[in-house]
């Protein structure tokens, strides 16, 4: 099961988080993952930012696009999230300069989008349970990983 998850990590490049404050709320980031530990960058007076600073805590969904239901796979996510400081921030982003080669052009006082990185921070999302649907399987079949 870890190895169908992480290929499934690899296959996909976005995530929704879903966090809960006043009201619940879903956004989408790129995500980039070293095993199950998953980085992306956010503003953090973003609403979903704000929540999880306050809770610690997101679910999050990753799949793709279906027009047939028994196609759908997905990894359905829940655990702690936290923004990165020095090393640990700098080891994310590295992990997402390597997935997404484009992603330099934030980096460094250079880059071409160095500012918008500038009001951003790096996430870490460690997922406590991890569900991998996959309805290839059989209509609604599961296989849950703690």
């Amino acid at each position: 099961m870890r190895d169908r998850i992480l290929d499934f990590l690899a296959e996909h490049h976005a995530m929704t988080l879903a966090t809960a404050g006043p009201g619940p709320h879903a956004a989408a980031v790129m995500y980039a993952y070293r095993e199950f530990a998953l980085y992306w960058v956010s503003d953090p007076k973003t609403r979903h930012s704000q929540e999880i600073i306050a809770t610690g805590e997101i679910a999050a969904t990753i799949n793709r696009d279906y027009t047939d239901f028994t196609e759908i796979r997905g990894l359905q996510l829940s655990g702690p999230a936290a923004m990165l400081e020095g090393r640990e921030a700098a080891d994310g982003l590295a992990e997402l300069n390597r997935r997404f080669p484009f992603f330099e052009q934030f980096t460094g006082a250079e880059g071409t989008l160095a500012g918008a990185l500038a009001k951003a921070r790096v996430w870490r999302f460690e997922p406590a349970r991890i569900v991998l649907v996959d309805n290839r399987r059989g209509f609604g079949f599961k296989e849950t990983l703690e």
